[in-house]
This record gives structure tokens, sequence and C-alpha cells, in this order.
């Protein structure tokens, strides 16, 4: 299904965001026919900037990102244009009123409107009340979608009051919370995994799964971002959203149908489940860590408080590893061991489900153990792990792997995560965007943790390149379990 005629506002539209993933994502999509001829987008940002002159930056940017060249550049370029705004000044939409207008009119969308927050979250709650002070927001004339990039809010307390604030000129059904972890073909062919085989879903409870392991690993440090991260941290950056709504997916129940409202109404439900953290506990239950410096083939590599941005005395975590359960009957005990940080060995995410040791290994002491990989990124794929006789004389068991990766299908056309995101925003279909309970649902797991942090909870050091502090591997050994050292290919051996 092709997206409807419609406008896309994107406001931000100098910023590296736009050029780098937004801009190239809707080209993509027209050059494969997703999106028709009517459609145009809208750049909105402070500089002073011509129509020309920001479909030839757009047009240096998709050369340099996507190689582009030819007939659909020049024509997908036409359908850009650029409107000077000072986003901060209500009375300054009124710019934005006579050019959409315009464009609804030469390009027949029916009003139809689709608004793109690539701005600093300080604007999240100010766009929405210009937009509204215009009459932009109302459904009267086509329909008005916002979509809302992350952090959505810095703690429990100010994502409730942002969430007021939009909610006073949008409604819920207007509001598109992004993440592009959830875009990603593993995470949504999960779902088709589990509920679409007889042969996964009768396992995947305490009956049959010892522990579920969910790692989101990044090579590199944090880059000429530093300013930034250093109010964010792993903890906002990559657990509060991507990997709590990952961990969700894994765990959720079978939705009653496949649409929006089921299947985000089972996220949600996982969620309320997380078994709350005490700071009585979570000594037990969690590591933070930031990088430190170290040297790698005689060159050295920066540690976190010597990247530039970073104040020399800040305790912010560039790692985090946590056990967490979840309270119902399908994963009563089940122990979810979730890691994340920067620096670490290689770019990786993914879900390993670890399963149970059989009661009685008659061919083997040492069987392998069963285990099935979900690669989320980089090279997105499927491995199941398990045992078969060595070669030879005797029973003794093996580990083999059946792979996947979607690396393999030839001729497939794989959208990535802002193209998947943003067809379906245009579309209306908001399965994979995280709603208002959903969000409010992973802040009030996460703050017991914010709070731990900000009254002293120790962050460990640990050399850049490793695999996080030795305390993490603490964490997890004591119960006779060991944290998988995946390398950056699906087909390995380990």
């Amino acid at each position: 299904m092709n997206a409807k005629n419609n406008c896309i506002v994107i406001f931000g539209a100098s910023g590296d965001l736009t050029h780098r993933k937004l801009i190239p994502a809707l080209y993509n999509l027209y050059k494969i026919g997703r999106l028709n001829e009517s459609f145009s987008v809208l750049g909105v940002a402070r500089t002073d900037m011509t129509d020309e002159e920001f479909r030839s930056k757009m047009h240096q940017a998709l050369v340099e990102h996507e190689s582009a060249e030819g007939e659909h550049l020049e024509k997908f370029c036409s359908h850009l244009y650029y409107q000077a705004v000072n986003t901060s000044d209500a009375s300054d939409y009124a710019k934005l009123v006579p050019r959409l207008d315009e464009l609804h009119d030469i390009y027949q969308t029916c009003g139809n409107t689709l608004y793109y927050l690539s701005t600093p979250p300080s604007l999240y709650g100010v766009i929405p009340e210009c937009l509204a002070a215009h009459g932009l927001n109302t459904e009267e004339f086509g329909w008005k979608r916002i979509i809302i990039e992350k952090p959505f809010g810095y703690d429990m307390k100010t994502a409730k009051e942002l969430d007021i604030q939009i909610h006073r000129f949008f409604e819920e059904h207007q509001i598109y919370r992004i993440d592009h972890y959830l875009g990603k073909e593993t995470v949504q062919n999960l779902l088709v995994l589990r509920f679409s085989n007889g042969l996964f879903e009768p396992l995947w409870n305490r009956n049959y799964i010892d522990y579920v392991e969910i790692t989101g690993a990044e090579e590199i440090g944090v880059e000429q971002r530093g300013g930034y991260y250093d109010g964010s941290g792993a903890m906002r950056d990559m657990f509060q959203n991507h990997l709590l709504q990952v961990l969700a997916m894994v765990a959720m129940e079978p939705p009653a149908i496949i649409n929006a409202d089921s299947m985000r109404d089972e996220t949600a439900k996982v969620l309320y489940c997380l078994h709350p953290l005490e700071q009585e506990t979570l000594q037990n239950n969690l590591v933070l860590g930031q990088y430190a410096p170290t040297e790698h083939d005689g060159e050295h590599i920066n540690g976190y408080l010597e990247e530039k941005g970073v104040p020399s005395d800040s305790t912010t975590e560039t790692y985090m590893a946590l056990r967490c359960e979840i309270d119902n009957w399908r994963w009563a005990g089940v122990p979810f061991y979730v890691r994340t940080g920067k620096r670490l060995p290689t770019r990786v995410t993914e879900v390993v489900i670890h399963f149970k040791k059989t009661p009685h290994p008659v061919f083997s002491q040492e069987a392998p153990e069963n285990k099935l990989i979900l690669r989320i990124q980089p090279d997105e794929g499927i491995s199941m792990r398990f045992g078969l006789k060595k070669p030879g004389a005797g029973f003794d068991a093996q580990e083999v792997s059946m792979d996947f990766s979607y690396s393999d299908l030839s001729g497939a056309s794989l959208l990535t995560a802002y193209e998947r995101l943003l067809l379906d925003a245009m579309k209306g279909d908001a399965t994979l965007f995280a709603r208002t309970d959903a969000v409010h649902a992973c802040w009030k797991f996460v703050q017991p943790i914010l709070d731990y942090k900000a009254n002293g909870g120790r962050v460990y050091q640990y050399e850049a390149g490793s695999w996080g502090p030795i305390e993490a591997d603490k964490l997890i050994a004591h119960t006779g379990r060991i944290w998988r050292k995946p390398s950056g290919a699906m087909k390995e051996k380990s």
C-alpha cells in the first residue's frame, strides 16, 4: 500500500537528520514507487533559504549519501520547498498558512499534512502550540499527524508534562512517537516468527526458556555528540526507549488482531508487568560503566572524559547492564539481561533466547545449549543453535547452527527503518510507534535507576574496546550464566 497524497513538513530542515536520514528515506520511497507524484516536502527552519537553495542542498546530500542520479533525482527534488520560520515565535507560523494552502492546491493533497519534528527536544511542546495558533492542527480539511523524535521527556516528570502539553493541541491518534529500532526488519519479523509458526510459540515461556539476553552494542564513542550525550547517557539514549521496546516485543502476548491498537495494547501490558526496581536491590541487579582511555595497535583511544564537550568530572554512564523480570504468567522467574554501551568490540544489536537444558543429557554431559539468536543489526537475520552428533565413533554432541540472513534473499528490497516508519505514518498505521501509556510505563520503570544514579550510584570504568566492566560479568555469572560475545556477522562461530 502506497502513501496517500500529502504534504510532509520537516521542522529542523537545515539539520543533520534531515539531509542524512529523512530526505534520503523519502527519496528512496519515491524511487521504488511508494510515493506517488502527488506529494510535496516543505522544509522549515530559522535559516533563510530559497526553494532552489534548499533543493540544491538536498540534491547534494542525496548524491553523497545515496549515490542518487538521473531522472528520479531531478523529479524528486522538484517536490521540495522551503520556508524560513522562527520556530519559537507563534506569530511567524502565519507564513506557513499560505505556503501550505498553495502546496495542497498544486498537489491535490486534500489538506493531508505530516509534521516531522527534527528539532531539539525543547521545541517538542512549542511547535504543536504554534501550529494550533493558526489552525494547522485541525482535521476539518484533511488529516494532520505529527512525528516526534526521541527523547520524549528527560524523566517521568518531564515526560508527563510534555504529554499534557502536546495533547492540548493534538489528539493521541495524531501523535506518532518514532523509534527507528522498531522499523528494523528483524524486530518486525520477530512477531511473525513467533505468531505464525507452531514451532516456536509453544516454547516461548518460563517452562522452556532459561533466560533472555538483549544486547545493543556500539563500537564508536560519543564522536562529536559529547555535549548532548553527557545530558543523556546510555540509560536515556538506548535503554529507556529502544531496548525496552524490543524487550516488550519479545515478551508480548499474541494480539487479538494485527492492527495498531491490539499490538500496542500487548506491548504496553508487558511494560507495566516489569518487576519494579527498588533502591535496595539495584546494586545487585544494575551495573553502570564509563569507557576509559586505552592503547590499541599503538594508537591512543580516548576515554569518555577526554571527548570533546564532556566535563572532566562527568559521571554519565556510557554502559549499563540490568537484570530484570516480568511479573506475569508467561515469564515469571525468567531473568531478562539487557546491556548497552559505547566503545564495545563491535556494533551489534541482538536478542538471544536461551532455552533450558535437557533434564538428563543422555548423549553428552556437556550437551550444547539451545539458543535462538535474532540479529537486529547490522547483519539482520536469525540463527538457531542446537546439538548434533560429532562425526566418528561415540555419541558426543557438538553445537551446529541453522542461519538465515536477509542479505541471502535474492531480489529482496528491504525498507530502511526511516523509510518504513515514514511510510507507515503517511498511511496512518501507528503499529510501530510508541503510544502514550507505553512511554509512561517505560519512564516509570526507569525512574528508580535515574534516582539511584543521582543518589551516588557507582559508575565503573571499562577499557574502550572491551565488553564493559568486569562487574557486568559478575552480574550474570553468579547464576552460572555468561554473556554472549557476538561478532558483527550473523554467521559466526561462538
